[in-house]
């Protein structure tokens, strides 16, 4: 139940597909289309807001995040969202404007530790400590890890698969490709990818449960590329650091700044 717990954590990401080596083939076809209501199939072009059917399963865990991370949250504005919120009230836009409320008035570092509160309110004492016992830093840790989050994550960041990657020159299935984040289309913010999903993610899985993660995401069209048992660069090094603002859709973005303002310290 740890890992099943965990796999639900992932804040969504993205940086250029030249970082890594990866096989868009799922041979083991495990691709979850996270009830897109799109007459493909398939998530939108860039540019239009992918249209999703959410039944129970993702509600329940859109309500259960957003109400973990509304006691972070900074107050609602409009008096007509004042009214609490039933169990089943919220939906993913609602859950998105929590995270936006949680990103106001705090640093960068201070977001990342919100998140990292929130995953570990949703787990029991000692999780972490057994998580390290039963899935040491293994090819096979990575490669199982990889597969749960995808039927785990995708209610957060829409359809993905597993694929290959390289890891220190050996091949392995421990890669996820996100085809379009569904946390970063609605949020429409470069500073949320990184600071309320990729950083604190890799973090949490790298440095809590001892399972490197890497968190690459592509701010081009969307997508993602997801690594264990890759260890993460220091942010400082990290190609994301320089990435500027979607000016025409974030609306608390900064167009007169090289890199989203978010991203500075």
């Amino acid at each position: 139940m740890v890992v099943l717990n965990l796999q639900v954590l992932h804040f969504p990401t993205t940086y250029t597909h030249q970082q890594l080596s990866l096989g868009r083939q799922s041979r083991c076809g495990i691709v979850i289309r996270c009830g897109i209501a799109e007459p493909s199939g398939e998530p939108a072009p860039m540019g239009q807001k992918t249209k999703y059917n959410d039944g129970f399963f993702e509600k329940a865990f859109m309500t259960l995040f957003a109400r973990k991370m509304e006691r972070f949250a900074a107050p609602v504005k409009s008096s007509n969202l004042k009214k609490k919120k039933g169990f089943f009230d919220y939906d993913f836009e609602s859950f998105v404007d929590v995270s936006k409320r949680v990103v106001q008035g705090r640093s960068r570092k201070q977001q990342q530790e919100v998140v990292r509160e929130v995953l570990l309110s949703m787990l029991p004492p000692g999780a972490p400590a057994q998580f390290r016992k039963l899935f040491p830093p293994t090819k096979w840790a990575a490669e199982f890890n990889a597969a749960l989050t995808v039927p785990f994550f995708h209610w957060l960041v829409g359809p993905s698969e597993v694929v290959e990657v390289e890891i220190n020159g050996e091949k392995q299935r421990s890669g996820v490709h996100i085809k379009k984040c569904r946390y970063l289309e609605n949020s429409g913010c470069v500073g949320m990818c990184v600071n309320m999903c990729k950083i604190p993610t890799q973090d949490f899985f790298t440095n809590e449960f001892g399972l490197p993660l890497t968190m690459i995401p592509n701010f081009e069209d969307m997508s993602c590329e997801m690594v264990y048992g890759q260890v993460p660069p220091p942010l400082e090094e990290d190609p994301v650091i320089s990435q500027p603002c979607f000016a025409e859709i974030c609306s608390i973005a900064n167009p007169s700044t090289n890199a989203c303002h978010k991203l500075q310290a």
